[in-house]
């Protein structure tokens, strides 16, 4: 495998943030850069049986792919570094010469368990392994899959790679004159960050949502629910035209472009956890993230007013900080949650509340910017439809609140 150290970009990461107030936080975490592992770009093939297994795409995720027996080979899954969040995550491509089934185990190093139902990708359509087709025994999981001359993607989450994310913007902000696409840096490897600067009119004195997703690579549906709360703020409602004449939006829609191609599980280039990262900025990607939105308050003589980071998890669940009442909007979050619960069919909020004590990005809204917080998270399994259902309430509600809070 091949190795690269950051460590120097990392320091000189750290001398020029001289630039940026950093955030103190009770729990420090080291975030200078750390040697990641790349994937060995290849086919594998399994001579003997006509199998081959590809990680040769961007998202991929396949350390090796070795034969078991004349129906069964190993799929062996590794992260990019370690320590590392418990969230092993695969993409491969694997076909046959001929049409036959193949069952597939996974082999991820100890410690770390399969969190994923495999999504399939083929003829141009996603679909989930029914579960009669997963076998598990104590800390093993086997797949049954049906093979042919077309090769079959086998993913952990759908992918959703960086050339897609710009794809999405570039077709999101089409005709949309009151939203500017900029680019307000690049990632270590190089890849431009995009912002959504989104407003009508004079942003001067406009309070400000920032709204950022991507930080973890595989957390794909916490995208979704991203893409469609953002597409409801842009609905050209009235609704959304009152919203943006008051308010200014800057949306970051891929804080992790690097880590998203790689294919990595939780890190960026430098092996580091970028929502760990919002108190010293030793990351370029936050680095430059904290110095645009710096940048933009200061010129604008803003403030920022409320933060929302989408991600996933097991399941949906609201991280709140309980520090309210001296924040831009003290009763924000209670007056959301009533409203998303009577207007989602059959929803309850889930809420877990408790000040950052890591550098996460949540804790920098309320520490660095007295603002509302909120880690928005969209469960592994949630369907698409019920996804797109809480996206774009969950917009709506902000912005009727937001709004009727500019006008009392």
């Amino acid at each position: 495998m091949a190795r690269l150290s950051f460590l120097f970009l990392g320091f000189l990461v750290f001398l020029g943030c001289s630039s940026v107030k950093t955030v103190s936080f009770k729990t420090p975490i080291d975030t200078q850069s750390k040697p990641i592992e790349y994937q060995i770009k290849k086919t594998f093939e399994l001579e003997d049986l006509g199998i081959y297994a590809s990680n040769e795409f961007d998202g991929a995720r396949l350390n090796g792919f070795e034969k078991l027996n004349d129906s069964t080979a190993k799929a062996i899954i590794a992260p990019e570094n370690e320590p590392i969040n418990h969230s092993a995550y695969y993409a491969f491509k694997v076909w046959s010469d001929t049409s036959k089934p193949f069952y597939i185990r996974f082999q991820y190093p100890e410690e770390h368990k399969h969190r994923y139902i495999p999504k399939l990708y083929r003829n141009n359509s996603w679909s989930i392994l029914d579960s009669t087709n997963v076998y598990r025994n104590d800390n093993t999981v086997t797949v049954k899959i049906e093979l042919n001359s077309k090769p079959l993607t086998i993913s952990a989450q759908e992918l959703k790679t960086y050339n897609d994310t710009k794809a999405w913007v570039n077709n999101l902000i089409s005709g949309k004159d009151y939203v500017t696409l900029k680019s307000y840096g690049t990632s270590i490897l190089g890849r431009d960050l995009p912002v959504l600067d989104i407003g009508i009119g004079d942003p001067k004195g406009k309070d400000v949502v920032v709204l950022l997703t991507r930080q973890h690579p595989p957390e794909v549906t916490g995208f979704y629910a991203y893409q469609y709360f953002l597409e409801t703020i842009l609905d050209d409602s009235q609704l959304s035209k009152d919203f943006l004449s008051q308010y200014h939006v800057l949306a970051f829609p891929i804080l992790n472009p690097d880590g998203v191609d790689l294919g990595h599980w939780r890190h960026n280039a430098g092996g580091v956890d970028t929502n760990r990262d919002w108190s010293q900025y030793n990351q370029p990607e936050v680095k430059q993230t904290v110095e645009f939105i710096t940048k933009f308050l200061k010129k604008n003589r803003a403030r920022i007013v409320l933060g929302l980071d989408f991600h996933s998890t097991y399941k949906d669940v609201f991280y709140t900080n309980n520090i309210r009442k001296t924040t831009a909007l003290p009763n924000f979050i209670e007056d959301w949650f009533v409203a998303l619960e009577e207007n989602i069919p059959d929803y309850k909020v889930n809420e877990a509340a408790g000040n950052s004590t890591k550098p996460v990005s949540k804790g920098w809204f309320l520490y660095g910017h007295n603002a509302v917080g909120i880690t928005y998270e969209i469960g592994d399994a949630t369907p698409k439809e019920r996804i797109k259902t809480i996206g774009k309430v969950t917009a709506k509600e902000m912005m009727k609140i937001l709004t009727k809070a500019n006008n009392n």
